[in-house]
């Protein structure tokens, strides 16, 4: 930075104009060094053989001044030769080298949705061929005894069209599908412990979320390609906004692009991990129109191939997990 600005100082023989034209570039390069993340490089060939449409990513260029390592996987929706499904444990957690063992050697296995400890259950909404198997938590306790927080967390559903879609949902077992948000997450209380739709008393427009397949977590992260955080709305890290953590974070870009980050963190001077709005300014640079939050901390890993990507911060081993999200090659028919 110095030696730049005294090269621009001594350039007596520049342009007026071209001399700011050089600061102004300058600048800008300076700029992105330091408040960008960059430094991506294809390490595909690390994780065996993928399909075309199939790349991985990896960064180990600092992050605003702290240590990062942080993979992602691009996949594009249209290509039919890869499936995108999910998978839970029926009610066991598994790691997702185990999901991987288990469902025939997916290409990708990644954490999703948050869960019980000691049920095991998954927290956020889970759908597989179309059906609901897991639910959204839709009622949380308030501070007022007799009052309940109505949330609508969101999700990342791909559509038969293979067109992906981040919205809030209100999942009802009641219900054969999950109601989409698709403009703003809800914000609305009651006092039944066990709310449907009509209790969220809103006007907002909604509709029945006819998706195949979908995994859950939150907070909405991008919205119509801007940095938008929802964690107040969703009641999810309301005053952890700014804690770094490893993260699981989702989303997809203009072209179809299915976008699938992890982010390793807390291994002090090594990787420290990302808040979520460092997560959030992730995914748009890498072109994400809408993305979201999931599960992270000990919870974030990612397996392509069989090959694990970062380091798990639980002392380096795989969390089991009640669900997961895959992309499969494509069963051949015959």
């Amino acid at each position: 930075m110095d030696c730049s600005f005294a090269y621009i100082a001594d350039t007596q023989n520049l342009s007026s104009l071209n001399f700011i034209k050089l600061i102004v570039f300058l600048l800008l390069a300076a700029g992105s060094s330091v408040s960008g993340q960059g430094g991506w490089k294809n390490v595909s060939a690390d994780f065996g053989v993928l399909p075309s449409s199939v790349s991985v990513f990896k960064s180990t260029d600092s992050f605003h001044g702290r240590p990062f390592i942080g993979y992602y996987l691009v996949a594009d929706l249209k290509d039919r030769s890869i499936e995108f499904t999910t998978q839970t444990g029926a009610g066991e957690r598994y790691t997702p080298t185990q999901y991987f063992l288990k469902e025939d050697s997916p290409l990708l296995v990644v954490n999703g949705t948050f869960f019980s400890f000691t049920t095991n259950q998954n927290l956020n909404t889970l759908i597989k061929d179309g059906k609901l198997l897991a639910y959204n938590v839709t009622a949380l306790k308030t501070k007022s005894a007799d009052s309940f927080y109505y949330p609508t967390r969101s999700a990342i559903g791909i559509s038969k069209k293979r067109r992906a879609d981040v919205a809030w949902l209100f999942t009802d077992t009641a219900e054969e599908y999950a109601y989409a948000f698709e403009r703003d997450p809800v914000i609305a209380k009651g006092i039944n412990a066990d709310p449907s739709l009509k209790d969220l008393k809103t006007f907002d427009k909604h509709k029945r979320w006819k998706v195949q397949t979908a995994i859950g977590g939150g907070p909405v992260l991008i919205h119509r390609r801007k940095l938008r955080v929802t964690n107040k709305e969703e009641q999810m890290f309301v005053n952890g906004e700014n804690d770094r953590h490893p993260r699981t974070a989702m989303g997809y870009t203009r072209d179809r692009k299915l976008i699938i980050l992890v982010v390793q963190g807390r291994f002090p001077g090594e990787a420290e991990g990302a808040t979520l709005a460092e997560e959030a300014e992730i995914l748009l640079k890498l072109g994400c129109v809408e993305g979201l939050n999931l599960d992270g901390g000990g919870s974030s890993s990612m397996v392509v191939n069989g090959v694990q990507t970062i380091k798990p911060s639980d002392k380096g081993q795989e969390r089991p997990v009640p669900g997961v999200f895959l992309i499969k090659r494509a069963s051949v028919s015959r």
